[in-house]
C-alpha cells in the first residue's frame, strides 16, 4: 500500500470488499425475497421492519472494528510487529464480548423497541420472533466483522469475500428449505441467517489461526491490552456513533414509514435492498481510503494520502452511480423479485426512484470521513454526520412530514441530507488535511 501504483491496488482492495458487503446484505435480502414470495406480504413487512433496528444495535461495534483496522494498519506502516500482535488479540476479545452483549440485551428490548417504532399489530409478533432469533447470531457477526477488519489492514479483502460466498450458499439453501418445505416463515429465514453467520465467522477465524505473523491469531494470547484498546476505541467509538446516528435517524424514518401501513413497510423493505447494494460500493472505497491512508500516513507518505482521497472519491461516484442506474432502469424486474403485490410494488417504486437514483451523493461525505479517520481524526466526521444526517432528518420528520404526510415527502430528506452533510464533510477534510500535513512538515 505504501509503494507503486495506487489506482489498481485500490480497485483490487475495494471491489472484493464491496462484493463481501453485498453478499452479507444478501443474507437479509434473501430473507425478504423468500418470505415475500413464498410466505406473505405480512412476513415481508415483519422482516423489513427490523432492518433499521438491527443496524442500530450493531453499528457501534462495526465502528469499533474499523478502529482496529486503522490501528493495525498504522502499526503495519510503522513495522511495529509486537504492537500488531497485541492489537489483533485485543480486537478479537472485543468482538466476542460485544457480540454477547448485543445478543443478550437485544432479547429484552426487541418487543418494546418494535412497539415504540409503531410496528403494525398485524406484523408485530413475527417481527419480534425474527429479531430475537437473528440476535442469537450476533457473536458470530462480530467475529466476522472484526476478523475481516484485521485481514483488510494488510490489504486482504478477498478471503473475507470467499467466506461470505460459502455462507451465502448455505443461507440461500436453508432459506428455501425452511420456508418452502417446513413452512417456518420468518423463523426459518432467521435460523438460516444465524447458521450462515456461524459459517462465515468460522472460516475467518480459521484463516487467522493459520495466518502468517504478525497478524496470526493465537488462542493462548487472547487478552485485552489497555493501550491498544484505548487506541481502537479512540478511532472506533466515534465511527460507531456515526453509524448509530444514521441508524437512529433511519429508525425514526422507519417509524414514519410504519404510519403508512404494512404495504409501505414491505415496499420500502424491497427497495431498501438495492440502496444497500449501491451504498456498499461507496462504503468499500471509504474503507479503502481509511486503510490506504492509515498505512501511508504511518509511513509519512503525505502525497500518496492526497492521491488516495482523489482516486477513492472518483471510483466511489463512478461505481455507485453505475450500479444505481442499473437498479433504477431495471426496477420492474428487480422489485418483482421481492413481491408480486402491486400495492407493495407502488411504494417500492417511489423509494427506488427518489433514493436509489441519488445514492452516489453519499460518496462525498463517506470518502471524506474515511480519509479523516485514516489521518487519525474520527470525532469530527462523527459530529458532522450526527448533525447533517440525524438531527436534520429528525427535524424534517417532526415538521415538514407532519404538514405533508405523504410517502415521497418523507423520502426526499435522504438526498437533501446527503448534500448538506457532503459539503460540510468535504470542507472539514480539507481543513484537517492542511493542519495534519503542516504538523508533519514541522516535525
Amino acid at each position: 500500500m505504501t509503494h507503486g501504483s495506487l489506482w489498481n491496488k485500490i480497485l483490487i482492495f475495494a471491489l472484493p470488499l464491496a462484493a463481501s458487503s453485498i453478499l452479507q446484505q444478501l443474507f437479509n435480502s434473501v430473507d425478504t425475497a423468500v418470505v415475500g414470495r413464498f410466505a406473505s406480504s405480512r412476513a415481508l413487512a415483519a422482516v423489513g421492519s427490523n432492518s433499521s433496528l438491527i443496524s442500530l444495535m450493531i453499528n457501534l461495534f462495526i465502528g469499533i472494528s474499523l478502529g482496529s483496522n486503522v490501528v493495525i494498519a498504522h502499526y503495519i506502516g510503522q513495522k511495529a510487529k509486537d504492537s500488531i500482535q497485541s492489537a489483533v488479540h485485543t480486537a478479537i476479545v472485543v468482538a466476542v464480548l460485544s457480540g454477547l452483549f448485543v445478543m443478550i440485551a437485544g432479547q429484552f428490548i426487541a418487543r418494546p423497541v418494535l412497539l415504540l417504532m409503531g410496528t403494525p399489530k398485524d406484523v408485530i409478533q413475527m417481527a419480534v420472533l425474527y429479531l430475537r432469533i437473528y440476535l442469537l447470531g450476533m457473536p458470530f457477526i462480530m467475529l466476522y466483522d472484526f476478523g475481516s477488519s484485521i485481514l483488510r489492514s494488510i490489504g486482504d479483502s478477498r478471503r473475507p469475500l470467499y467466506s461470505l460466498i460459502a455462507a451465502g450458499i448455505v443461507n440461500t439453501v436453508l432459506n428455501l428449505v425452511l420456508v418452502i418445505v417446513f413452512h417456518l416463515s420468518v423463523a426459518g429465514v432467521a435460523i438460516a441467517t444465524v447458521i450462515s453467520n456461524m459459517v462465515s465467522s468460522g472460516i475467518i477465524i480459521y484463516i487467522l489461526l493459520h495466518e502468517a505473523e504478525p497478524i496470526r491469531l493465537d488462542i493462548k494470547k487472547l487478552k485485552i491490552a489497555s493501550k491498544q484498546l484505548k487506541k481502537i476505541l479512540l478511532i472506533g467509538i466515534p465511527a460507531g456513533l456515526q453509524g448509530m446516528m444514521f441508524s437512529i435517524a433511519n429508525v425514526c424514518i422507519q417509524s414514519a414509514i410504519n404510519s403508512f401501513g404494512s404495504n409501505a413497510i414491505a415496499g420500502s423493505a424491497a427497495a431498501l435492498n438495492y440502496e444497500f447494494f449501491s451504498y456498499f460500493m461507496v462504503n468499500a472505497f471509504a474503507q479503502a481510503a481509511v486503510t490506504f491512508t492509515s498505512q501511508n500516513y504511518g509511513a509519512g507518505q503525505k502525497d500518496r494520502c492526497k492521491k488516495i482521497f482523489r482516486l477513492s472519491m472518483l471510483f466511489s461516484i463512478l461505481f455507485c452511480g453505475t450500479l444505481s442506474c442499473i437498479f433504477v432502469l431495471g426496477r420492474d424486474f428487480f422489485l418483482h423479485l421481492y413481491t408480486t403485490d402491486e400495492a407493495v410494488y407502488r411504494f417500492a417504486v417511489q423509494r427506488i426512484l427518489i433514493v436509489t437514483t441519488l445514492e452516489f451523493l453519499t460518496s462525498v461525505y463517506e470518502i471524506s470521513a474515511g480519509a479523516m479517520r485514516g489521518l487519525g481524526h474520527s470525532l469530527l466526521p462523527a459530529v458532522i454526520t450526527c448533525v447533517g444526517s440525524c438531527v436534520l432528518r429528525l427535524i424534517w420528520i417532526a415538521t415538514v412530514c407532519r404538514i405533508y404526510h405523504t410517502f415521497w415527502v418523507l423520502l426526499i430528506i435522504y438526498p437533501i441530507s446527503w448534500v448538506i452533510t457532503g459539503v460540510s464533510m468535504m470542507a472539514a477534510y480539507h481543513f484537517i488535511k492542511k493542519r495534519v500535513f503542516r504538523k508533519t512538515v514541522a516535525v
